[in-house]
């Protein structure tokens, strides 16, 4: 039984594709061909689709903050006690404006591209505070922390990408 890899290279208007060719007439006589898109063209579209992700995740974060932010002190407490986690225990109410601004605000820069990197990196934090409260409250279940950790990654690797072409800041 052979078992035979063949490759191969082409154009198209979207990039480079590869093919790749098994011969498997050893194992029922067929031919099989792979092709695999290597889509090279869309690098030119990088920066429509950071804007894309900036708009979709800003929009999502405005969402998410703004009902922190009108909670008023007593959402804010609640909010700042979180920090207890960290071992910071005064100014509740301060740390949780701090993060339902973030929030908020955070959003709608990331949005706009505008203080591109101190947002994420604000973003980041925030994140990285509510991750640390809900292992420390509702244990190590994955499905408690997920979503503040996957979003963390985003905006760390958002702040090293920078905001791409469509943005206030230009980076």
């Amino acid at each position: 039984m052979d078992f035979l890899w063949t490759l191969g290279e082409g154009l198209t208007p979207y990039g480079n594709f590869m093919t790749i060719r098994a011969d498997l007439r050893g194992y029922g006589g067929h031919s099989t061909l792979i092709k695999l898109m290597i889509l090279t063209g869309l690098n030119r579209y990088r920066d429509f689709g950071l804007l894309l992700l900036r708009v979709g995740v800003g929009l999502v974060m405005i969402l998410h903050g703004w009902p922190k932010v009108v909670g008023g002190p007593k959402t804010w407490t609640m909010i700042g006690g979180a920090m207890q986690h960290l071992g910071i225990h005064f100014y509740p109410v301060l740390w949780g404006f701090l993060a339902a601004m973030s929030e908020t605000l955070g959003g709608a820069f990331l949005l706009l591209g505008f203080l591109f990197r101190p947002a994420t990196a604000s973003l980041f934090f925030t994140m990285v505070v509510a991750t640390t409260f809900l292992i420390k409250t509702q244990g190590a279940a994955f499905n408690a922390w997920s979503e503040p950790v996957s979003m963390g990654i985003v905006f760390l690797g958002l702040f090293f990408i920078g905001a791409g072409r469509y943005s206030i800041d230009r980076a």
